[in-house]
């Protein structure tokens, strides 16, 4: 007997997504997690009165019904919403000769970019130019609309030949890097760097390693729609979207650990929790990493050896080292919400430690901490090679957290003096609460150098969703990716109903 059209493994945002959007198209849809929080990497949990993401804290669009972020789409889908503030400036990049403001308004951020240098800030305007163009030419075909099979080329004919025919300048763009329109019209080295820079907090990689559509959205949603916290925290969206699942008939189990997806006659049958409990149903989808699902989910001689040995050795970004911290606010009525602490200029940005982001989300929403305190999660990168637990274990959470308290000092200089709550989490926190293999942030995929495997994979009826698919890392992007699976397991024509 069959208990559920579709079993989803996971509820990140991506399972999420997925499952919610089937729910929506009809399925008997049941997502199974792991922990006993929803929300995979953008969870949300409380400590002391403090509520702390546990990973994203920049988004767009949440606000606006216009916006082009996929996350957005499906929540008009699901004929959900939830409350954001609007706020600008993005944040504050402190590099070590000087602090940066970054701004939504494009006019605003190209001012500021002039304060530093006029040149650089001409050769920053041609780029921009470049990518904007192609995220207008993107604009007009809605990710909602999108799907991962070759029913997508009729559906993109039929409905959206003039948006076809502006993207055919922009394939070669569409395609390369971020570095390679940045080499053609950018020579200043500040705004090389800051290029950089802001690639590497989109995708682990910098200009050169990262596609250009990925930037080409971010400049584009941030100058062209509104940049905005969601009230409560990344936890609030995930509450969206489960209500989203159930409200069309979908279930969320928790405590519920997946040990191994199922396969009959070479197809997916279904899953077998830890408690061995088995649960039946032709359509598996893991949200689970490729690496999770391919070595934890799957025996080996269910897939081709030559397929998972080439998965298997895609190479991954680091995972963090953590900082949450409670904190008391007085005389801190003028901070700003985010900031990005680059500490050596004599180092690559992407060394561990080096590039610290802080993320203070109590300053748009007070809700998040008790009365005249603010929360903090600040994080870096961090190898999960050398860590284990055991004797040292504290000591070296301890020295490999200080460069995150040190870049925190550089936006408050006295907040060691001011804290009530701290929470140090490693490499193994991420892997252990996350599930995720060496609690890595994703695939390490350069632009030209591979792409992001598609939802699909070689065993009937499996399918995956999340960081480690097309598009790629990043909450927009998993979101689409939930999109792209569910889309493809129903007709175009039920896709064309929610686009209405």
């Amino acid at each position: 007997m069959q208990d559920a059209d579709v079993i989803v493994i996971g509820s990140g945002v991506g399972g999420l997504v997925a499952g919610a959007l089937l729910s929506r198209y009809g399925r008997k849809v049941l997502v199974c997690e792991s922990h006993s929080i929803p929300g995979g990497a953008a969870h949300s949990f409380s400590r002391q009165g403090f509520q702390f993401d546990s990973g994203p804290s920049f988004y767009c669009g949440l606000s606006d019904r216009h916006s082009l972020n996929p996350l957005r789409q499906v929540l008009d889908a699901l004929d959900e919403s939830i409350a954001a503030v609007p706020y600008d400036p993005l944040g504050h990049y402190h590099f070590p000769d000087g602090t940066f403001p970054v701004y939504g308004n494009a006019e605003r951020y190209r001012a500021a970019i002039a304060q530093v240098t006029p040149s650089g800030a001409q050769q920053f305007a041609k780029l921009e130019q470049r990518l904007l163009s192609l995220y207008e030419a993107l604009r007009e075909i809605p990710t909602l609309a999108l799907r991962a099979d070759l029913n997508l080329i009729p559906v993109l004919l039929s409905r959206y030949p003039l948006a076809l025919l502006k993207l055919l300048p922009q394939l070669g763009v569409i395609q390369g890097s971020v570095g390679d329109p940045m080499d053609q019209s950018v020579r200043d080295p500040w705004v090389r760097r800051l290029i950089d820079l802001e690639c590497f907090l989109l995708s682990g990689l910098k200009a050169h390693g990262t596609i250009a559509p990925e930037v080409a959205f971010m400049f584009g949603e941030r100058s062209h729609s509104v940049i905005d916290y969601p009230v409560g925290g990344s936890g609030a969206i995930v509450q969206a979207l489960v209500r989203g699942l159930e409200r069309w008939g979908g279930k969320l189990r928790l405590n519920a650990h997946v040990e191994e997806i199922l396969v009959e006659q070479g197809k997916a049958a279904g899953i077998r929790l830890k408690q061995g409990e088995t649960l039946k149903a032709p359509v598996v989808i893991s949200n689970a990493t490729l690496w999770d699902t391919y070595t934890r989910l799957l025996k080996p001689e269910h897939l081709p050896a030559d397929y998972r040995r080439a998965a298997l050795a895609t190479p991954t970004v680091d995972s963090f080292m953590h900082l949450h911290l409670g904190i008391r606010a007085d005389g801190l009525e003028d901070l700003t919400g985010h900031h990005v602490v680059v500490h050596s200029a004599e180092q690559d940005i992407t060394v561990p430690g080096n590039t610290c982001m802080i993320s203070i989300p109590s300053v748009w929403d007070a809700s998040l901490a008790p009365t005249g305190h603010h929360v903090i999660h600040a994080y870096t990168l961090e190898p999960y090679a050398n860590w284990q637990r055991g004797e040292g274990y504290e000591a070296q959470k301890q020295a490999r957290s200080q460069s995150l308290f040190q870049a925190i000092e550089r936006v408050i200089p006295d907040v060691r003096s001011r804290i009530t709550l701290e929470l140090i989490g490693t490499p193994l926190t991420h892997a252990r609460f996350l599930r995720r293999h060496q609690g890595t942030y994703g695939p390490a995929i350069a632009a030209g150098q591979g792409m992001f495997p598609s939802n699909q994979t070689p065993i009937p009826g499996l399918y995956r969703v999340g960081d480690s698919t097309m598009p790629g890392i990043g909450v927009p992007a998993v979101a689409a990716s939930g999109i792209l699976c569910a889309n493809t397991l129903v007709k175009p024509q039920q896709t064309a109903q929610l686009l209405h």
